[in-house]
Protein backbone atom coordinates (compact mmCIF):
# COMPACT_ATOMS: atom_id res chain seq x y z
CA UNK A 1 0.00 0.00 0.00
CA UNK A 2 3.13 2.00 0.53
CA UNK A 3 3.29 2.91 -3.50
CA UNK A 4 -0.50 4.23 -3.22
CA UNK A 5 -0.42 6.01 -0.51
CA UNK A 6 2.32 8.05 -1.50
CA UNK A 7 0.60 8.19 -5.32
CA UNK A 8 -2.63 9.97 -3.76
CA UNK A 9 -0.57 11.63 -1.52
CA UNK A 10 1.07 13.29 -4.12
CA UNK A 11 -2.33 13.67 -6.50
CA UNK A 12 -3.89 16.01 -3.69
CA UNK A 13 -0.89 18.25 -3.31
CA UNK A 14 -0.66 18.52 -7.18
CA UNK A 15 -3.90 19.60 -7.50
CA UNK A 16 -5.93 16.98 -9.50
CA UNK A 17 -9.37 15.95 -9.04
CA UNK A 18 -9.59 12.17 -10.59
CA UNK A 19 -6.91 9.95 -10.52
CA UNK A 20 -7.37 6.41 -13.28
CA UNK A 21 -5.52 3.40 -12.30
CA UNK A 22 -5.85 0.05 -14.88
CA UNK A 23 -3.07 -2.74 -14.83
CA UNK A 24 -0.21 -2.33 -16.78
CA UNK A 25 -1.18 0.99 -18.02
CA UNK A 26 0.29 4.11 -17.69
CA UNK A 27 -1.46 6.05 -14.53
CA UNK A 28 -4.13 8.83 -15.89
CA UNK A 29 -4.67 12.08 -13.41
CA UNK A 30 -7.23 14.66 -14.35
CA UNK A 31 -7.16 18.55 -13.32
CA UNK A 32 -9.83 21.12 -14.84
CA UNK A 33 -10.98 18.58 -17.44
CA UNK A 34 -7.68 17.69 -18.51
CA UNK A 35 -6.14 14.12 -18.67
CA UNK A 36 -2.45 14.19 -18.08
CA UNK A 37 -0.95 10.87 -18.52
CA UNK A 38 2.08 9.76 -15.91
CA UNK A 39 4.91 7.19 -16.06
CA UNK A 40 4.15 5.24 -13.62
CA UNK A 41 2.89 2.16 -14.82
CA UNK A 42 0.82 -0.70 -11.78
CA UNK A 43 1.12 -4.17 -12.22
CA UNK A 44 -2.19 -6.07 -12.94
CA UNK A 45 -1.55 -8.01 -9.86
CA UNK A 46 -0.38 -4.97 -7.86
CA UNK A 47 -4.34 -3.56 -9.01
CA UNK A 48 -5.57 -6.78 -7.89
CA UNK A 49 -3.93 -6.92 -4.19
CA UNK A 50 -4.91 -3.20 -4.09
CA UNK A 51 -8.51 -3.58 -4.57
CA UNK A 52 -8.38 -6.57 -2.09
CA UNK A 53 -6.95 -4.39 0.46
CA UNK A 54 -9.30 -1.39 0.17
CA UNK A 55 -12.65 -3.58 -0.20
CA UNK A 56 -14.16 -4.77 2.83
CA UNK A 57 -16.52 -8.08 2.63
CA UNK A 58 -20.11 -6.39 1.21
CA UNK A 59 -17.82 -4.36 -1.20
CA UNK A 60 -16.08 -7.37 -2.64
CA UNK A 61 -19.05 -9.62 -2.59
CA UNK A 62 -20.95 -7.00 -4.30
CA UNK A 63 -17.76 -6.43 -6.96
CA UNK A 64 -17.41 -10.45 -7.58
CA UNK A 65 -21.75 -10.12 -8.13
CA UNK A 66 -22.06 -7.12 -10.11
CA UNK A 67 -18.46 -6.60 -11.11
CA UNK A 68 -18.30 -3.12 -10.03
CA UNK A 69 -18.93 -1.24 -6.59
CA UNK A 70 -18.81 2.54 -5.26
CA UNK A 71 -17.07 3.36 -1.53
CA UNK A 72 -15.32 6.29 -0.08
CA UNK A 73 -12.94 6.21 2.89
CA UNK A 74 -10.27 8.50 3.89
CA UNK A 75 -6.70 7.56 3.45
CA UNK A 76 -4.46 8.93 5.00
CA UNK A 77 -6.57 11.89 6.37
CA UNK A 78 -7.51 12.86 2.74
CA UNK A 79 -11.44 11.68 1.87
CA UNK A 80 -11.49 9.83 -1.72
CA UNK A 81 -14.32 8.21 -3.61
CA UNK A 82 -13.96 5.19 -5.47
CA UNK A 83 -15.24 2.84 -7.99
CA UNK A 84 -14.00 -0.02 -8.88
CA UNK A 85 -15.04 -1.90 -11.85
CA UNK A 86 -13.98 -4.53 -14.53
CA UNK A 87 -12.50 -3.64 -17.73
CA UNK A 88 -10.36 -5.36 -20.84
CA UNK A 89 -7.74 -4.94 -18.46
CA UNK A 90 -8.79 -6.47 -15.21
CA UNK A 91 -9.82 -4.72 -11.71
CA UNK A 92 -9.79 -0.54 -12.27
CA UNK A 93 -10.00 2.22 -10.31
CA UNK A 94 -11.91 5.76 -10.91
CA UNK A 95 -10.55 8.04 -7.40
CA UNK A 96 -12.19 11.28 -7.10
CA UNK A 97 -10.18 13.56 -4.98
CA UNK A 98 -12.54 15.25 -2.15
CA UNK A 99 -11.59 18.34 -0.02
CA UNK A 100 -9.98 17.95 3.11
CA UNK A 101 -13.08 20.24 4.39
CA UNK A 102 -16.62 20.93 4.06
CA UNK A 103 -17.39 23.59 1.12
CA UNK A 104 -19.28 26.52 1.39
CA UNK A 105 -21.07 29.25 -0.79
CA UNK A 106 -17.99 31.50 -0.96
CA UNK A 107 -14.81 28.85 -1.11
CA UNK A 108 -16.87 26.97 -4.38
CA UNK A 109 -18.15 30.63 -5.90
CA UNK A 110 -21.45 29.77 -5.87
CA UNK A 111 -24.01 32.31 -6.23
CA UNK A 112 -25.42 33.89 -2.21
CA UNK A 113 -29.08 33.74 -3.35
CA UNK A 114 -28.35 29.92 -3.29
CA UNK A 115 -28.80 30.22 0.25
CA UNK A 116 -32.79 30.95 0.49
CA UNK A 117 -32.87 27.63 -0.17
CA UNK A 118 -31.58 26.34 3.29
CA UNK A 119 -34.61 28.50 4.80
CA UNK A 120 -37.07 25.92 3.58
CA UNK A 121 -39.05 24.33 6.11
CA UNK A 122 -40.29 21.98 2.71
CA UNK A 123 -40.03 21.45 -1.01
CA UNK A 124 -38.19 19.42 -3.42
CA UNK A 125 -34.79 20.62 -4.45
CA UNK A 126 -33.27 19.44 -7.34
CA UNK A 127 -29.63 19.37 -8.75
CA UNK A 128 -28.64 18.45 -11.85
CA UNK A 129 -26.35 17.94 -14.06
CA UNK A 130 -23.83 15.33 -15.83
CA UNK A 131 -21.59 13.49 -13.77
CA UNK A 132 -18.70 15.07 -12.48
CA UNK A 133 -20.25 18.56 -12.35
CA UNK A 134 -20.05 19.06 -8.93
CA UNK A 135 -23.70 17.77 -7.92
CA UNK A 136 -22.39 16.52 -4.50
CA UNK A 137 -20.11 19.35 -3.35
CA UNK A 138 -23.01 22.10 -3.83
CA UNK A 139 -25.33 19.46 -1.94
CA UNK A 140 -22.46 19.31 0.67
CA UNK A 141 -22.34 23.32 0.90
CA UNK A 142 -26.43 23.36 1.48
CA UNK A 143 -26.23 20.98 4.15
CA UNK A 144 -23.24 23.01 5.40
CA UNK A 145 -25.47 26.29 5.23
CA UNK A 146 -28.00 24.19 7.21
CA UNK A 147 -25.90 23.48 9.84
CA UNK A 148 -24.77 26.66 10.88
CA UNK A 149 -27.78 28.38 10.83
CA UNK A 150 -30.37 26.32 11.49
CA UNK A 151 -31.81 23.98 14.66
CA UNK A 152 -33.43 21.25 12.63
CA UNK A 153 -32.77 17.07 12.23
CA UNK A 154 -30.74 16.42 8.94
CA UNK A 155 -30.84 12.96 7.75
CA UNK A 156 -28.86 11.87 4.49
CA UNK A 157 -29.13 8.92 2.36
CA UNK A 158 -25.73 8.40 0.13
CA UNK A 159 -24.44 6.52 -1.93
CA UNK A 160 -21.39 6.26 -0.81
CA UNK A 161 -21.03 9.01 2.19
CA UNK A 162 -18.31 11.44 0.92
CA UNK A 163 -18.44 14.47 3.09
CA UNK A 164 -18.25 13.39 6.89
CA UNK A 165 -20.38 16.72 8.67
CA UNK A 166 -19.86 17.36 11.88
CA UNK A 167 -23.39 18.32 13.85
CA UNK A 168 -23.35 22.11 14.93
CA UNK A 169 -26.66 23.95 15.21
CA UNK A 170 -28.25 21.02 13.12
CA UNK A 171 -28.52 17.49 14.23
CA UNK A 172 -27.09 15.43 11.24
CA UNK A 173 -26.97 11.80 10.68
CA UNK A 174 -25.80 10.05 7.69
CA UNK A 175 -26.60 6.91 6.14
CA UNK A 176 -25.14 4.68 2.94
CA UNK A 177 -26.46 2.68 0.91
CA UNK A 178 -25.93 -1.27 0.82
CA UNK A 179 -24.30 -0.71 4.65
CA UNK A 180 -26.80 0.97 6.71
CA UNK A 181 -29.95 0.86 4.22
CA UNK A 182 -30.76 -1.64 1.10
CA UNK A 183 -31.74 0.63 -1.01
CA UNK A 184 -33.25 4.69 -1.08
CA UNK A 185 -37.05 3.15 -1.34
CA UNK A 186 -36.36 1.32 2.48
CA UNK A 187 -34.32 4.39 3.27
CA UNK A 188 -37.32 6.92 2.83
CA UNK A 189 -39.71 4.84 4.09
CA UNK A 190 -37.55 4.44 7.05
CA UNK A 191 -36.53 8.39 7.55
CA UNK A 192 -40.21 9.16 7.18
CA UNK A 193 -40.07 7.86 10.62
CA UNK A 194 -36.86 9.28 11.91
CA UNK A 195 -38.34 12.76 12.22
CA UNK A 196 -36.36 14.65 10.02
CA UNK A 197 -36.51 17.92 9.36
CA UNK A 198 -34.18 18.00 5.94
CA UNK A 199 -33.74 14.55 3.87
CA UNK A 200 -30.51 14.23 1.69
CA UNK A 201 -31.33 11.92 -1.10
CA UNK A 202 -28.04 11.02 -3.10
CA UNK A 203 -30.03 10.55 -6.13
CA UNK A 204 -33.49 9.86 -7.94
CA UNK A 205 -33.65 7.11 -10.35
CA UNK A 206 -36.02 4.72 -9.80
CA UNK A 207 -39.62 5.56 -9.87
CA UNK A 208 -40.62 4.28 -6.50
CA UNK A 209 -37.69 6.80 -4.83
CA UNK A 210 -39.43 9.93 -7.26
CA UNK A 211 -42.71 9.33 -5.85
CA UNK A 212 -41.98 8.38 -2.09
CA UNK A 213 -39.09 11.74 -1.93
CA UNK A 214 -42.44 13.66 -4.00
CA UNK A 215 -44.65 12.10 -0.89
CA UNK A 216 -42.40 13.34 1.41
CA UNK A 217 -41.79 16.92 0.22
CA UNK A 218 -45.29 17.24 0.20
CA UNK A 219 -45.50 16.04 3.76
CA UNK A 220 -43.44 18.93 4.93
CA UNK A 221 -40.31 17.84 4.82
CA UNK A 222 -37.01 19.74 2.87
CA UNK A 223 -35.99 17.06 0.39
CA UNK A 224 -32.76 17.98 -1.51
CA UNK A 225 -31.54 15.02 -4.22
CA UNK A 226 -29.84 14.92 -7.64
CA UNK A 227 -30.35 13.56 -10.74
CA UNK A 228 -28.50 13.58 -13.85
CA UNK A 229 -30.56 16.17 -16.50
CA UNK A 230 -29.13 18.49 -18.45
CA UNK A 231 -31.98 21.13 -18.40
CA UNK A 232 -34.70 22.27 -15.99
CA UNK A 233 -37.74 20.89 -18.70
CA UNK A 234 -35.66 17.39 -18.80
CA UNK A 235 -35.81 16.90 -15.25
CA UNK A 236 -39.30 18.14 -14.81
CA UNK A 237 -39.56 15.42 -18.14
CA UNK A 238 -37.99 12.48 -16.39
CA UNK A 239 -39.94 12.95 -12.93
CA UNK A 240 -43.37 13.20 -15.00
CA UNK A 241 -43.04 9.84 -17.42
CA UNK A 242 -41.03 7.50 -15.14
CA UNK A 243 -44.37 7.27 -12.76
CA UNK A 244 -46.22 5.64 -15.38
CA UNK A 245 -49.11 7.09 -17.87
CA UNK A 246 -52.06 6.75 -15.09
CA UNK A 247 -49.91 8.99 -12.83
CA UNK A 248 -48.62 11.54 -14.69
CA UNK A 249 -51.54 13.62 -13.92
CA UNK A 250 -51.23 13.37 -9.96
CA UNK A 251 -47.48 13.74 -10.39
CA UNK A 252 -47.45 16.85 -12.07
CA UNK A 253 -49.78 18.41 -9.72
CA UNK A 254 -47.72 16.57 -6.62
CA UNK A 255 -44.47 18.46 -8.14
CA UNK A 256 -46.43 22.02 -9.08
CA UNK A 257 -47.51 21.73 -5.31
CA UNK A 258 -44.63 20.65 -3.46
CA UNK A 259 -41.21 21.67 -6.11
CA UNK A 260 -38.95 24.25 -4.24
CA UNK A 261 -36.28 24.55 -7.37
CA UNK A 262 -34.17 23.41 -10.17
CA UNK A 263 -30.27 23.46 -9.98
CA UNK A 264 -29.17 23.04 -13.00
CA UNK A 265 -25.13 22.80 -13.04
CA UNK A 266 -21.90 22.88 -14.89
CA UNK A 267 -18.14 23.20 -14.75
CA UNK A 268 -16.92 26.11 -16.50
CA UNK A 269 -13.19 26.88 -16.99
CA UNK A 270 -11.98 30.30 -16.95
CA UNK A 271 -8.89 31.07 -18.58
CA UNK A 272 -8.11 34.57 -16.80
CA UNK A 273 -8.71 32.16 -13.30
CA UNK A 274 -7.37 29.45 -14.58
CA UNK A 275 -9.50 26.91 -13.13
CA UNK A 276 -13.21 25.52 -13.34
CA UNK A 277 -15.95 27.29 -11.70
CA UNK A 278 -20.20 26.05 -11.27
CA UNK A 279 -21.83 27.86 -14.09
CA UNK A 280 -25.68 27.40 -12.83
CA UNK A 281 -29.07 27.89 -14.13
CA UNK A 282 -31.52 28.35 -11.63
CA UNK A 283 -35.74 27.88 -11.48
CA UNK A 284 -37.45 28.79 -8.52
CA UNK A 285 -40.89 27.68 -8.15
CA UNK A 286 -43.83 30.35 -8.82
CA UNK A 287 -47.53 30.55 -9.48
CA UNK A 288 -46.65 30.96 -12.91
CA UNK A 289 -43.98 27.85 -13.11
CA UNK A 290 -46.62 25.65 -10.70
CA UNK A 291 -49.20 26.66 -13.96
CA UNK A 292 -46.68 25.64 -16.88
CA UNK A 293 -46.33 22.04 -14.96
CA UNK A 294 -49.62 21.58 -14.12
CA UNK A 295 -50.95 21.83 -17.88
CA UNK A 296 -47.95 20.42 -18.84
CA UNK A 297 -46.45 23.08 -21.30
CA UNK A 298 -42.67 22.49 -19.92
CA UNK A 299 -41.47 23.70 -23.27
CA UNK A 300 -42.37 27.42 -22.19
CA UNK A 301 -39.81 27.36 -19.15
CA UNK A 302 -36.64 28.24 -21.26
CA UNK A 303 -38.45 31.46 -22.63
CA UNK A 304 -39.95 31.81 -19.02
CA UNK A 305 -36.85 31.87 -17.57
CA UNK A 306 -35.25 34.80 -19.26
CA UNK A 307 -38.08 37.11 -18.22
CA UNK A 308 -37.51 36.45 -14.44
CA UNK A 309 -34.21 37.66 -13.71
CA UNK A 310 -35.64 39.75 -10.82
CA UNK A 311 -36.89 36.47 -9.12
CA UNK A 312 -33.97 34.92 -8.22
CA UNK A 313 -33.71 32.48 -12.00
CA UNK A 314 -30.65 32.53 -14.12
CA UNK A 315 -29.98 30.64 -17.62
CA UNK A 316 -26.48 29.64 -18.26
CA UNK A 317 -25.90 32.60 -20.29
CA UNK A 318 -27.19 35.24 -17.65
CA UNK A 319 -25.46 33.72 -15.09
CA UNK A 320 -21.90 34.06 -16.68
CA UNK A 321 -22.98 37.55 -17.72
CA UNK A 322 -24.47 38.82 -14.92
CA UNK A 323 -22.41 36.93 -12.17
CA UNK A 324 -19.48 35.50 -12.87
CA UNK A 325 -18.29 38.29 -14.72
CA UNK A 326 -19.12 41.04 -12.28
CA UNK A 327 -17.92 38.95 -9.67
CA UNK A 328 -14.28 40.73 -8.57
CA UNK A 329 -13.22 38.15 -6.48
CA UNK A 330 -12.97 34.47 -6.73
CA UNK A 331 -11.82 31.84 -4.44
CA UNK A 332 -9.50 29.14 -5.90
CA UNK A 333 -10.06 25.52 -5.53
CA UNK A 334 -9.07 24.19 -1.73
CA UNK A 335 -5.50 23.24 -1.34
CA UNK A 336 -5.39 19.74 -1.79
CA UNK A 337 -3.29 18.91 1.50
CA UNK A 338 -2.16 21.00 3.91
CA UNK A 339 -2.15 18.53 6.89
CA UNK A 340 -3.83 14.85 6.93
CA UNK A 341 -6.75 15.25 9.46
CA UNK A 342 -8.57 12.74 10.07
CA UNK A 343 -10.11 13.53 13.00
CA UNK A 344 -14.06 12.70 12.58
CA UNK A 345 -13.47 10.36 10.17
CA UNK A 346 -13.45 7.20 11.78
CA UNK A 347 -17.03 4.92 11.37
CA UNK A 348 -18.37 2.89 14.11
CA UNK A 349 -19.31 -0.85 13.26
CA UNK A 350 -22.26 -1.54 16.17
CA UNK A 351 -22.65 -5.39 17.11
CA UNK A 352 -26.40 -5.29 17.05
CA UNK A 353 -25.98 -5.04 13.11
CA UNK A 354 -24.66 -7.75 10.02
CA UNK A 355 -23.14 -5.50 7.72
CA UNK A 356 -22.27 -8.18 5.63
CA UNK A 357 -25.95 -8.89 5.36
CA UNK A 358 -27.06 -9.65 1.49
CA UNK A 359 -30.33 -7.00 0.92
CA UNK A 360 -34.03 -9.44 0.10
CA UNK A 361 -33.68 -10.21 -3.12
CA UNK A 362 -30.36 -10.45 -3.33
CA UNK A 363 -27.95 -13.73 -5.07
CA UNK A 364 -26.08 -14.86 -1.90
CA UNK A 365 -22.28 -15.77 -1.61
CA UNK A 366 -21.65 -18.61 -3.16
CA UNK A 367 -20.95 -21.44 -0.94
CA UNK A 368 -20.17 -18.75 1.33
CA UNK A 369 -16.56 -18.59 0.03
CA UNK A 370 -13.99 -15.47 0.28
CA UNK A 371 -11.92 -14.80 -3.04
CA UNK A 372 -8.80 -16.82 -3.26
CA UNK A 373 -5.85 -14.96 -1.73
CA UNK A 374 -4.20 -12.74 -4.60
CA UNK A 375 -0.50 -13.60 -5.49
CA UNK A 376 2.01 -10.87 -5.75
CA UNK A 377 1.62 -8.09 -2.63
CA UNK A 378 5.36 -7.12 -3.44
CA UNK A 379 5.71 -3.23 -3.75
CA UNK A 380 6.93 -1.89 -7.08
CA UNK A 381 10.18 -0.62 -7.07
CA UNK A 382 11.21 3.37 -5.82
CA UNK A 383 10.44 6.09 -8.06
CA UNK A 384 12.84 7.19 -10.50
CA UNK A 385 12.78 11.13 -11.84
CA UNK A 386 11.04 11.95 -15.06
CA UNK A 387 11.07 15.34 -16.81
CA UNK A 388 7.36 16.05 -17.21
CA UNK A 389 6.00 19.26 -14.49
CA UNK A 390 2.81 16.90 -14.04
CA UNK A 391 3.86 13.60 -14.06
CA UNK A 392 3.40 11.99 -10.31
CA UNK A 393 6.72 9.89 -10.03
CA UNK A 394 8.64 12.60 -10.55
CA UNK A 395 6.56 14.60 -8.40
CA UNK A 396 7.31 11.95 -5.95
CA UNK A 397 10.81 11.44 -6.42
CA UNK A 398 11.04 15.73 -6.05
CA UNK A 399 9.01 15.43 -2.76
CA UNK A 400 11.47 12.41 -1.15
CA UNK A 401 14.85 13.88 -2.03
CA UNK A 402 14.11 17.83 -1.22
CA UNK A 403 16.14 19.60 1.61
CA UNK A 404 13.85 20.67 4.52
Amino acid sequence: METFLKIIAACYERGFSDLHIVGDQPLACRRDGQVFFQQQVLSAQYVDVLVENLLDARQKRRLREHWSTDLALSIGGRRVRINVFSSHRGASLAIRFLPNSVPDFDTLNLHPSLRDFCGLKSGLLLICGSTGSGKTTTIAALINEINNARACHVVTLEDPIEYIFTSKKAFIEQRELGKHFHSYQQGLLDVLRQAPDVVVVGEMRAPKTIQLALDAAESGHLVITTMHAGSHEEALHRMCNLTGSDGNEHTRLQIAHSLAGIIIQQLAYMPRLRYSVPLLSVLRNTRAIANIIREDKLSQLAGYLQSCKDKGMFTFASYRDEYLAARRKFTPPQPRMPEPDASGLDEYDSPLFDYESTPPGSRPLVDGMEPDEMPGRDEMAEPTPAGADDDIEAYIYRLENRTA
